[in-house]
């Protein structure tokens, strides 16, 4: 493998998230909340609930959760973590919710954010939706929705370069592992 190795575009994104928009909306007959994980979870949640709304005739409520202050590591990562905001207008309590998040590896971030999450109310059920599952899991988390399964080595990482509004590249990997606080 070369430095840098693009294994799926921007087109194979657009049709995994409408895949995975119909496996979310044959399993609810009422929308869920949708919440990205902050960074490369959010722009995939708003294309999410933006597929989702003509199937349920509005769209679907969406969140934006920020872990860095949850993560287990933050000490170590960095001595001042760069926080961002959390953004979830309305309360959990009761209601079906996706977490949405790029690339599913070791587990952490996703417990990270089911923390921030029960401080917003007790969800009747929580799902995970990632674009990319390359394993090597921490923590015994499983995604509901998953796109595409990478199998990787922990010296590669996966890159997805993706946005909503028509910019991005599509998901790379890349050899070499760098520190991704």
């Amino acid at each position: 493998m070369s430095d840098r190795v693009q294994i799926h575009d921007r087109s194979e994104i657009e049709a995994a998230l409408a895949s995975m928009a119909e496996a979310i909306h044959g399993r609810y007959q009422a929308a869920p909340v949708l919440i990205g994980i902050r960074r490369g979870g959010v722009p995939l949640a708003e294309k999410l609930a933006g597929l989702l709304a003509p199937k349920y005739g509005q769209k679907p409520a969406l969140g934006v959760v920020d872990i860095n202050l949850y993560r287990d590591d933050w000490t170590r990562a960095r001595s001042f973590p760069k926080v961002g905001k959390t953004d979830i207008p309305l309360s959990l309590e009761d209601r079906r919710v996706i977490l949405v998040d790029d690339v599913l590896y070791t587990g952490r971030t996703v417990r990270a954010a089911l923390d921030v999450l029960t401080e917003f109310g007790r969800a009747s059920r929580i799902e995970l939706a990632a674009l990319v599952d390359r394993g090597h899991r921490e923590m015994p988390i499983e995604a509901n929705y998953v796109s595409f399964t990478v199998n990787t080595s922990d010296e590669v990482i996966v890159e997805v370069d993706y946005s909503g509004d028509g910019e991005g590249r599509g998901i790379t990997l890349i050899r070499g592992r760098k520190d991704n606080p």
